[in-house]
């Protein structure tokens, strides 16, 4: 998948920036990862909140194999077919994944904390 063709997906953001991830390519929106591209598929980003929709279009998760036959299941989720051929629903999509990728990054930063910061 070509930059362009990336940044046209994404486009219902705004800028993005590529970075090698893993065997693939992540996809980063004011600093947070909203998408990648693994096994040449695009994927977006994922969570609690947001996982229900994915699942209710239709969409599948990224898992991999790990050590010892053990499937890792990603946050990660196809796009759902409909969205790649309407501009809007899937500018829909990429600010759920945005969203989503807000949060995680959000919870992340509170559990980074000094414990006492947290009440702890």
């Amino acid at each position: 998948m070509e930059q362009s063709d990336i940044e046209e997906i994404f486009a219902g953001l705004g800028a993005v920036t590529i970075k090698r991830l893993f065997s693939g390519r992540g996809i980063y929106h004011r600093g947070v990862i909203v998408g990648a591209i693994m096994g040449g598929e695009m994927l977006l980003k994922a969570d609690a909140e947001s996982e229900p929709q994915f699942v209710a279009a239709g969409s599948t998760q990224w898992t991999y194999e790990f050590k010892r036959g053990k499937t890792v299941r990603m946050p990660y989720w196809t796009i759902p077919a409909e969205a790649m051929d309407d501009p809007e629903l899937l500018a829909t999509w990429v600010r759920l994944a945005f969203a989503a990728a807000s949060r995680t990054a959000a919870k992340e930063r509170r559990n980074k904390r000094d414990p006492q910061e947290r009440g702890a």
